[in-house]
């Protein structure tokens, strides 16, 4: 009864929090399969079939770390007065590896109350000699952590708390990754995995945490990457460990010199370690931890002074995240570009609050006139050009509607260093909407484009960034999303990398423009904008989306498709074949920035139905930069 009470009031707790972050539609459909999984569903779904398992032990039967063909890896783990229930259950887990390839390496700070610590580490080495263990005097977690990796030979290294679970298959997975990549001439000198979180049992996870590939503004606002983790032992030799005056943030500093270092990190989309929730430990929020926020400050301050950049770093929105706030160089020009077609209460309301709010001073617009039948649309644009100091009219020649065209000829008349093309349903809603979308841009190594946060008038949200491959094509991340809340795994509430932005608010360097040659005007309605940021990522450029820079989008959530026009139906159809014939079809479905085991039909982060790549225990791995 007291289980059946403590699920019951766990459902409750997790109800209430989405409906306050979410708002209640979405608390209905992600609780309903909160509890279908929670309570119904199907054992280990993190996990490879039994017979994967099995297959991985046959491979590897009868072999030595020495002669099973995969690197070596060490994992390091401090030990402090570790409850015996979660000591055994991870040393089981080391001792289950499907391969022999792993060395773990315990350097044990327990005082003198917990000597079963080291007794019960003592009863495992005489079943397993590739468990090494050294007695420490605790000097905190980093410097523990690098007492153990003294003890490694391996030629990679891994992290692990001593507190939690590695998945069977972790290190036989990550040895066969690091393979992949040296065979593919990619660099391998850091991975990671996904991971879950638990109460009890590993086979009862309670919610994956499925990453993105390498995301570098991401990782400067939480540490995402977290376990497991996989680097190269000469790079942390190189780096001297982990730094003591960061602990609570120890990894995440860590992985920042790492990065430093190697330029990117590969993801393997296979869930390699189970992280415990209890009381203290950081799985189940920073709060366990006040240190941690400040450690991560230091970490992240530390890192752009290595890397000679500017900027301040702040608390996030959420606790557990951060917020760099780059220094502009200089004072950049930025174009605004408006199309316009009659509208004019729409466009007035989108050009009044351009005016009335904007802080960042030096910018111009430019509205685009596009085929207007009112007469009273011409009356409105001399009037407000006589209120809105500097605003130009210019006049597209060609007749229907092209959003490519139109956008293309309206750079001609622009003169800033950036332009942003912007809807004119669209209106402003904070006052540092422009500086927050330049401080993605405007500073060395920053990201080419920026998009913004757009929110329906219900205070839903409209745009948070665009993901190839949903729907077929593509979708708008969390669209529908009550405002407010985090997001997946923070991700409406952190500045994210993202492979292309809604072009209802596109920020983009003028000279990117120029490269790329601006839109694809056979475009002339859809995909125009994916077309674009995928040519700019292609081109070798960031694209960056900021939840800082807030706008009102007020095109309607129910205005219909253009399938129900059979003309339209056809254009649709034949720009989404064209997205197709110009990036590819396996490049559009697969998004680097959205795991493969989320859903693709729908924009809500839930968990794929099919996890047929994590019962195969399919080893793919992306490297990026």
């Amino acid at each position: 009864m007291n289980v059946r009470l403590k699920r019951a009031k766990e459902l409750v707790g997790y109800a209430v929090q989405l409906t306050k972050d979410e708002g209640l539609p979405t608390m209905v459909m992600r609780g309903a399969g909160f509890v279908k999984r929670r309570c119904f569903g199907k054992r280990a779904r993190y996990l490879p079939a039994k017979k994967v398992l099995e297959a991985q032990r046959a491979e590897m039967a009868g072999k030595t770390a020495a002669d099973c063909g995969l690197p070596t890896i060490s994992v390091l783990t401090p030990l402090y007065n570790t409850p015996e229930k979660y000591l055994r259950e991870f040393l089981d887990s080391f001792a289950g590896q499907t391969a022999p390839n792993g060395q773990l390496c315990l350097a044990d700070a327990s005082d003198a109350a917990h000597g079963d610590v080291e007794r019960i580490v003592k009863e495992y080495q005489q079943k397993n000699q590739r468990i090494v263990y050294k007695k420490i005097e605790n000097k905190g977690i980093a410097a523990n952590t690098n007492a153990a990796a003294q003890l490694a030979t391996g030629e990679y290294l891994a992290l692990a708390d001593h507190d939690d679970i590695l998945a069977p298959h972790a290190l036989y997975t990550m040895g066969k990754a690091i393979l992949q990549l040296r065979q593919r001439g990619e660099p391998d000198g850091f991975l990671y995995s996904d991971e879950a979180l638990f109460t009890k049992s590993i086979r009862r996870p309670m919610v994956a945490h499925f990453k993105p590939d390498y995301a570098p503004d991401y990782l400067l606002c939480c540490n995402y990457i977290c376990h497991l983790a996989v680097f190269k032992k000469t790079l942390w030799e190189q780096l001297g460990g982990e730094r003591p005056e960061c602990d609570g943030s120890q990894d995440h500093d860590l992985f920042l010199r790492l990065l430093e270092k190697t330029g990117g990190a590969a993801h393997v989309p296979q869930v390699l370690y189970y992280w415990r929730v209890h009381a203290g430990s950081t799985s189940g929020g920073a709060d366990a931890k006040p240190y941690v926020a400040a450690a991560a400050k230091k970490a992240l301050a530390d890192h752009l002074t290595r890397t000679g950049h500017t900027g301040t770093v702040e608390d996030g929105l959420f606790p557990s995240t951060y917020r760099v706030k780059w220094d502009i160089v200089g004072e950049p020009k930025v174009s605004i570009l408006i199309p316009n077609k009659d509208h004019t209460e729409d466009l007035e309301k989108c050009l009044h609050s351009i005016w009335t709010k904007t802080e960042w001073e030096h910018f111009e617009v430019i509205v685009v006139e596009n085929n207007s039948t009112d007469p009273a649309t011409f009356a409105y644009y001399k009037k407000a050009q006589q209120r809105y100091d500097g605003l130009r009219v210019v006049t597209y020649p060609k007749k229907g509607f092209n959003f490519s065209g139109i956008n293309n000829f309206g750079r001609k008349y622009a003169t800033g260093e950036y332009l942003l093309l912007l809807n004119n349903d669209v209106e402003v809603r904070s006052s540092d909407w422009l500086t927050e979308l330049l401080r993605q841009c405007a500073h060395p190594g920053g990201a080419a484009v920026c998009g913004a946060m757009l929110f329906y008038p219900d205070e839903t949200i409209q745009h948070a960034g665009v993901i190839t491959g949903l729907g077929g094509y593509a979708g708008h991340s969390h669209k529908y999303k009550k405002a407010g809340g985090s997001g997946y795994l923070f991700r409406t509430a952190t500045v994210q990398d993202f492979s292309a932005v809604t072009g209802a608010c596109l920020l983009v360097k003028t000279s990117v423009w120029d490269k790329v040659k601006g839109l694809d005007e056979a475009f002339a309605v859809a995909f125009n904008d994916v077309d674009f940021c995928l040519r700019v990522r292609d081109a070798g450029y960031r694209i960056a989306w900021t939840p800082y820079a807030q706008l009102t989008h007020y095109e309607s959530k129910s205005r219909g498709g253009d399938e129900k026009d059979p003309v339209k139906a056809r254009r649709f159809a034949a720009e989404q074949q064209r997205l197709y014939d110009v990036h590819g079809k396996a490049n559009i479905l697969h998004d680097p920035y959205y795991n493969p085991n989320l859903t693709m039909d729908r924009e809500d982060f839930s968990e794929s139905d099919d996890l047929r790549g994590l019962k195969e225990g399919r080893i793919t791995v992306q490297w990026r930069e």
